[in-house]
């Protein structure tokens, strides 16, 4: 056994450890038939991106689970990677190309993808290395990235294989387009922001006649693309007008009046204008009723040649000031009323989206959701907390289908393939495709053959890691045995974007749900519950908290803060309750170690014996104690409380263990000489100590692994990681024995509050009596007289049966036994008259509270039996500690 240092550095020990880690492939799954595999797959983060607090919960709980099923035997297998992140990336190589003077246009598509995979080599892998630092234990040898070979190969065997089904199809709809981007955005990517802005009556003359027709619009520049005015059949105010036609106001030209069941009445006018090419609504309008579709912008979102000349290269918002002018020079607008409404917007760049009619590629997502949909409505896939399987429902019955082009430049190149004639298909390969379109165009010759332009959307890749990072579609041993995984850790933001469309991905190409349970992390939000944000200033950099607190203080943080389902409110200061945990180990380590050196004992063949083998309180109840604590740290790990598993530990290690039983092996160790007794109290307390360290690991991975190697020489590949979880012996459980130390704590606990309110010196030993009305409980006080006058420094202690109290005494109440506490010359008795009325004045209140309960004819109809009971019970209590503190307090004369 090595001396443990006398304060714990977590900035020496955790760099060292981790390279020792690393370094001897304690992270590296292998295929072993003897083993259960447990495998968890990272959501890869950008390659742009860099550690912030949501990573570090996110990323420790799959650490945690990883770490835990490690230790229980699994052969668990972690697999990090990173996502190419499309627009994000492309955006962040094309601003620094303008740094140099250029851009990605003047260097041409080739070059710029050159560009991009220089940079993603020298920066790509930055959040890898960072959460190095969190002390993560992915498997880094299976390293994946969404655009290396094999996962690109995967991309194009799913698009190739849907577009054979007929379940990729290219056409030209309506989707949302981001000007600044440049690209099409599919529907989860669109963030509706509610925005005040205005509703604009603006009226169209009919034709020969001199009747007008008012719409209303919260988008008048688009009126140049009206190809029709609609209204409801059912509408009395236009059931005339239908079928007239209207002069479009400065575009002269007439469009018809329709009438459509889509139409709302009772929105602005209840006439609308219909611009097929500029809304969702319109275009589906267009379809039913065979309108034009007359696109009046270009992708930038500036006028095209389709409108005036006047307006011809304005930016949208430019010329909706123009046409708005215009229209009241003319005499056409009405009026203007303020109208707050919900306006999408890019959620990469915050660009207002403009709906725009253009080819895109899409995906047919009904066929392919029913089956997920079921997979988690039938239990198959559980959801945790369960809540998040009803927005989900809700999101898969009521898909739609998915845009997966994108009009950018790095990505996965649409495997697409164009003959000069029209004709086009889809291929794994350029010789592939050219023996396809030769079936259609048998003069095509190969270098004919144009690829499509655009690339897939992100996500498109994403929906195939669980078995893209297996090596699939290739057929082989690590997929047969990793897959599917087990766990899946994510945020409930993307829900949509990727949970749903991995389950989707993993029943159709694989046949198997793609992981059996998925954690839905909470939201790391400021104390003041403001979500946080770099604008905000309230985003502290995670790097910078490792380095004040150490890796296992911010880990143990998070998780203490953050039960599942709700959001956690943080802020670097309460790191202190993980920093203070670990100092509060280490100390408590190293005592007993410094006590082992001294009786030089073999740890490693001590067992933990049954709470029956010491007939002392005190081992008895550290064996139960540990014992409940395994099964229930257990039992909420299997029920994903990583919440509660940690609460469990965090009160075991520093209340029962450090506060107590460490406490009561130091008075132990005092009033023995027997050597052989010492080295059996330190052994059991060591034994313990280590057993619970081993259950701490994966939530404090540094500062248990440090301890760890402290306690006994392991060898040069000796690691906590690789020892085994303990298990519970339910035999050594022993609840009266807890019920027990319970009582003679409150005890000591309540005499050393009466001495801190009374303000008794700590020095000043005290007389102490314990007035019984218990039997047992006067038994229980008494073979324990040794540790109440050392843990209470008590000169002169008596313990009777219904004795009276003395004079000008301190009084309490601890389940229904009374402890006097003599205080003449010690005290002021006023102000323990006090102190008593406020007790009394407390619990009359708690009283009041199970009387209401009680009296409440609603709670007693619909409470379980158990639960009134235990009420009843409480009121009992009440009044019976009421009733003492009264007459202690008639009492308290000398």
């Amino acid at each position: 056994m090595k001396e443990l240092p006398k304060t714990y550095n977590p900035q020496e020990a955790e760099d060292t450890i981790y390279r020792k880690w690393e370094s001897n492939g304690y992270f590296h799954a292998k295929i072993n038939p003897d083993k259960t595999p447990y495998t968890i797959v990272i959501p890869p983060p950008n390659i742009t991106g860099i550690l912030h607090m949501g990573h570090i919960l996110n990323n420790t709980l799959q650490d945690v689970f990883i770490r835990w099923k490690r230790m229980q035997g699994y052969e668990a297998c972690w697999i990090p990677g990173t996502d190419h992140a499309g627009i994000a990336t492309q955006n962040v190589v094309d601003k620094a190309l303008r740094k140099e003077g250029t851009s990605l246009r003047e260097l041409g598509r080739e070059k710029f993808l050159e560009r991009v995979w220089e940079w993603r080599t020298l920066y790509g892998g930055t959040i890898n290395k960072q959460l190095r630092k969190l002390g993560v234990s992915c498997d880094w040898e299976r390293e994946r990235f969404t655009m290396d070979e094999g996962l690109s190969d995967a991309v194009k065997e799913v698009f190739v294989q849907l577009y054979e089904k007929g379940l990729i199809y290219k056409g030209k709809y309506i989707v949302n387009w981001c000007p600044r981007e440049q690209t099409a955005l599919s529907d989860d990517e669109v963030n509706g922001v509610e925005s005040k802005g205005h509703l604009w009556h603006i009226k169209y003359p009919i034709e020969n006649s001199d009747e007008v027709i008012v719409v209303a619009t919260t988008r008048p520049e688009t009126m140049l693309g009206d190809t029709a005015v609609a209204v409801n059949p059912k509408d009395e105010r236009y059931k005339h007008l239908i079928g007239k036609k209207v002069l479009l106001p400065l575009a002269n030209r007439t469009i018809p009046i329709i009438a459509d069941d889509f139409v709302d009445q009772t929105f602005g006018t209840g006439a609308v204008k219909v611009t097929p090419a500029h809304d969702p609504n319109d275009y589906q309008m267009g379809i039913r009723l065979n309108l034009p579709q007359i696109i009046v912008m270009d992708t930038s979102a500036k006028m095209n040649i389709n409108v005036p000349l006047k307006y011809q290269g304005l930016d949208r918002y430019e010329c909706r000031r123009e046409v708005l002018r215009d229209l009241q020079k003319l005499g056409n607008l009405v009026k203007t009323e303020d109208h707050v409404h919900n306006v999408g917007h890019c959620y990469r760049c915050d660009t207002v989206i403009e709906p725009y009619l253009s080819d895109q590629w899409f995906v047919k997502m009904k066929p392919l959701a029913e089956p997920a949909l079921k997979a988690v409505q039938d239990g198959t896939i559980k959801f945790h907390p369960e809540r998040y399987s009803k927005i989900y429902d809700n999101w898969m019955t009521n898909i739609r289908d998915w845009c997966i082009s994108r009009q950018l430049w790095w990505g996965h190149r649409i495997p697409a393939y164009y003959a000069p004639d029209g004709n086009f298909t889809s291929a794994r390969s350029l010789d592939e495709a050219y023996e396809k379109l030769k079936v259609k165009s048998p003069n095509l010759k190969k270098e004919e053959i144009r690829q499509d332009d655009d690339v897939l959307d992100t996500w498109f890749s994403s929906w195939l890691w669980p078995f893209s990072v297996h090596g699939w579609p290739k057929e082989n041993d690590d997929l047969k045995y990793f897959y599917p995984t087990d766990t899946l850790v994510t945020a409930p933001d993307i829900i949509f974007f990727w949970v749903a469309r991995m389950i989707m991905a993993g029943l159709e190409f694989r046949k198997e749900v793609p992981f059996r349970n998925v954690y839905f992390t909470s939201l790391i939000r400021d104390a003041e519950g403001r979500k946080m944000s770099k604008s905000l200033g309230n985003s502290p950099d995670p790097l910078d908290v490792i380095a004040t607190f150490g890796a296992d203080a911010l880990r143990f943080t998070v998780l203490f803060l953050a039960p599942i389902g709700q959001d956690v409110l943080y802020d670097n200061d309460k790191c202190e309750i993980g920093r203070n945990f670990a100092n509060k180990i280490w100390n408590a380590g190293r005592f007993l170690m410094m006590n082992e050196q001294q009786l030089t004992i073999d740890n490693a063949q001590l067992p933990i014996v049954s709470s029956t083998a010491s007939e002392d309180l005190t081992d008895k109840w550290i064996i139960s104690r540990f014992n409940s604590t395994i099964k229930n740290v257990t039992a909420a790990m299997e029920n994903f409380r990583v919440n509660d598993a940690v609460k469990q530990l965090y009160d075991f290690l520093w209340k029962d263990f450090c506060d107590w039983h460490v406490e009561f092996v130091k008075i132990r160790l005092q009033e023995t000489s027997d050597v052989h007794l010492k080295k059996a109290i330190i052994a059991l307390a060591l034994k313990i100590y280590e057993e619970t360290l081993k259950l701490l690991h994966p939530f404090m991975p540094f500062v248990t692994e440090e301890i760890y190697q402290h306690l006994e020489d392991r060898g040069e590949h000796g690691t906590i990681m690789h020892s085994s979880l303990p298990l519970t012996n339910v035999e050594a459980i022993d609840l009266s024995v807890e019920q027990e130390m319970d009582f003679l704590q409150s005890v000591i606990s309540e005499v050393r509050t009466v001495r801190s309110e009374m303000n008794i010196p700590p020095s000043k030993t005290i007389d102490f009596v314990a007035s019984c009305h218990d039997f047992d409980k006067q038994t229980l006080l008494e073979s324990n007289r040794h540790l109440l006058q050392k843990l209470c420094k008590i000169n002169s202690l008596t313990i009777g049966m219904m004795l009276p109290k003395p004079g000008y005494s301190a009084s309490s109440v601890v389940k229904g036994q009374e402890i006097f506490i003599p205080l003449k010359g010690l005290i002021d008795v006023n102000v323990e008259r006090e102190r008593l009325q406020k007790e009394i004045d407390r619990l009359e209140g708690q009283l009041k509270g199970v009387l209401a309960k009680l009296n409440n004819q609603s709670f007693v109809g619909k409470a379980p039996a158990d639960v009134i009971e235990k009420e009843k019970l409480k009121q009992q209590n009440f009044q019976q500690t009421i009733d003492k503190l009264k007459i202690n307090l008639e009492q308290l004369v000398g």
